[in-house]
C-alpha cells in the first residue's frame, strides 16, 4: 500500500466474487464456509430490508463463524502479522477473538452490525470479544457510543470517518451528458440523484410522498435513484405518476458510478434510524458525492454530520421530515448557482481532510496505541 503497509484481507467467497485478487498492494482471499448456493452472508444479502436477519442467513451462520475462525488462524500461522481488524462486530469479530492472545485485535463498527450486536441474545457474547478488543473504530459518534453502552472502554474507541478516493470521484463535464442521454434527461434540466440499497433506513420513502410538489415547484427536475433492494419495487410502484421523471436504473457499478454523480446537480440521501433501531454510519455515497462536487441534502443523523455541514457543503435536515426534505431539494434545485457554490465547498472538505491518505493516517494512529 501507499503507506507501507502490507495488508492481507479475508472475505466470504460468493458466486460474483474472485477466489482471490491484489489490488494496489492489499492481497484479497475469500473463503468458503458452504455450498455455493448457501453462501448467504454478506455483500448485502444477510438482513431483510436491513432490519431483520433472512433465515437463510441465520441458518449458515454457525458455518460461517467456524469456517472464518479456520481462515484466519491458517492466515496467521502461515506468516507474522503485528494486527488483527475484524470488520463488523456481528458477524466477524466472535471468530477471532480467541486470537487475542496472540496478534492485537482490532474492530471497526459499520451500521448494521451494532444493530444486530445490541440483540440480547447477542449481548453476552459481544462483551466477551471486546473484552478481548484493544482498539474499536467506527464512522459515527452514535455507533461508537452505542458500542460502548455495552462495555467496551470510550477511552480505547475513535470516531474515524471513511474516506474517498478524489481522484476517481471528480467533477468532469465533458461525461455530464453520458447518463442524461443513457436515462432521456434533458442536457439543461435540473438532476437529483441517489444512490443506495432500497431499504428502510436509506429513507427513500419520506421522499416518495414530496415527489408530486417538488416537481410541481420545479417541472423541468429529474429524480434519479440508483441501486437494487428489498424496497425497489414498491418505490417504482409509488413514482409511477411520475415515470417520465423519475428514473430507476438498478444498481450502478464503480466502472459508471462516478459519471452518474457528474449527470447531476444535487445530490439527496433522506437516511432514518428504521422501527427497530439500525442505522447507517457514513454512506460512502455521501463521500462520493462531495467528491464530485455536488451539494448533499441528507438527514443530520449518526456519522453525516461528520460530512455534511448543513448551509455550507450542503443541507441536513432532521430525519423522517418529509417537509424539510422538499424544501431543501426545492431550494436548490431552484438556485443552482447556491447548489455549485455548497458542491465546490464540499469537494474543498474531501480534498483537504477526507481522502483516503488523510484517513488512512488516523487508523494508523489508532492501530500503532493498540500495539504491544
Amino acid at each position: 500500500m501507499r503507506g507501507g503497509d502490507e495488508v492481507t484481507v479475508l472475505a466470504p467467497h460468493a458466486p460474483e466474487v474472485a477466489a482471490a485478487w491484489e489490488d494496489d498492494g492489499v492481497v484479497v482471499k475469500t473463503f468458503r464456509y458452504a455450498p455455493q448456493r448457501f453462501e448467504l452472508l454478506g455483500y448485502s444479502r444477510s438482513l431483510e430490508k436491513d432490519e431483520s436477519m433472512r433465515w437463510g442467513a441465520a441458518a449458515v451462520t454457525p458455518l460461517y463463524l467456524a469456517a472464518a475462525r479456520r481462515a484466519v488462524g491458517k492466515e496467521l500461522r502461515r506468516r507474522a502479522y503485528d494486527l488483527l481488524q475484524a470488520h463488523w462486530v456481528i458477524p466477524n469479530l466472535l471468530p477471532v477473538r480467541g486470537f487475542s492472545k496472540r496478534v492485537p485485535l482490532a474492530v471497526g463498527l459499520h451500521g448494521s452490525d451494532v444493530f444486530m450486536a445490541e440483540k440480547p441474545g447477542l449481548r453476552l457474547a459481544v462483551g466477551r470479544a471486546l473484552a478481548r478488543t484493544s482498539v474499536l473504530t467506527g464512522c459515527s459518534p452514535e455507533l461508537v457510543d452505542r458500542v460502548c453502552a455495552l462495555g467496551f472502554p470510550r477511552q480505547r474507541a475513535r470516531v474515524i470517518p471513511y474516506g474517498v478516493d478524489a481522484e476517481q470521484f471528480t467533477w468532469d463535464p465533458d461525461r455530464r451528458s453520458l447518463w442524461r442521454q443513457r436515462l432521456g434527461i434533458p442536457p439543461s434540466a435540473p438532476v437529483i440523484v441517489s444512490v443506495g440499497r432500497m431499504a428502510t433506513k436509506k429513507g427513500y420513502q419520506h421522499l416518495m410522498p414530496i415527489l408530486g410538489q417538488l416537481f410541481a415547484r420545479c417541472p423541468e427536475a429529474h429524480l434519479v435513484l440508483a441501486g437494487g433492494g428489498d424496497r425497489l419495487e414498491e418505490f417504482r410502484q409509488t413514482a409511477s405518476d411520475w415515470g417520465s421523471q423519475v428514473h430507476f436504473p438498478g444498481a450502478v457499478y464503480r466502472d459508471t458510478l462516478p459519471d452518474l454523480y457528474r449527470s447531476a446537480d444535487v445530490f439527496v440521501l433522506p437516511a432514518v434510524h428504521d422501527p427497530k433501531g439500525n442505522v447507517d454510519g457514513l454512506p460512502n455515497v455521501i463521500l462520493e458525492a462531495m467528491a464530485s462536487g455536488l451539494p448533499v441534502v441528507a438527514s443530520g443523523i449518526s456519522g453525516i454530520p461528520l460530512a455534511v455541514e448543513d448551509g455550507v457543503t450542503g443541507r441536513l435536515i432532521p430525519e423522517k421530515d418529509s417537509s424539510a426534505l422538499l424544501e431543501a431539494l426545492g431550494e436548490l434545485v431552484n438556485d443552482l448557482p447556491r447548489a455549485r457554490a455548497l458542491g465546490r465547498a464540499g469537494r474543498e472538505k474531501i480534498e483537504a481532510k477526507m481522502t483516503w491518505d488523510a484517513i488512512a493516517a488516523r487508523y494508523r494512529e489508532a492501530y500503532t496505541s493498540a500495539l504491544p
